[in-house]
């Protein structure tokens, strides 16, 4: 499975996983077993707030492009992400939504 994505600024984290051709966005499954070779299922046929493009089938690879949200503070390669390819079952791995600031012992004396 080939993943690009488009970032987007949105208050709600993607949680994503792989099962087959079955992909789950925060916790609603997308099917997509049914796309033959060279099939193209257009963006308007899947009811998916996270599809931001058709998916196809090419050389037996799902293809598709989801929307990447991103917190305020997102790290540049959440702002400028790179493709995925999946492999096997599981995680998507996704980059993170916001820099996460780490509590300094200065800051917490401060408190």
């Amino acid at each position: 499975m080939q993943i690009s994505f488009t970032p987007t600024r949105c208050d709600t984290a993607l949680t994503a996983t792989r099962q087959g051709d079955v992909l789950t966005l925060n916790g609603e499954a997308f099917d997509f077993t049914a796309l033959s070779e060279g099939d193209v299922l257009p963006r308007e046929a899947v009811t998916c707030d996270w599809l931001a493009s058709e998916a196809t089938r090419q050389n037996g690879e799902i293809h598709l492009t989801l929307i990447l949200p991103h917190g305020a503070d997102a790290p540049e390669e959440t702002r400028f992400p790179q493709p995925v390819t999946l492999t096997g079952d599981g995680s998507v791995p996704l980059p993170p939504y916001e820099v996460v600031q780490a509590v300094t012992d200065e800051a917490e004396g401060e408190a």
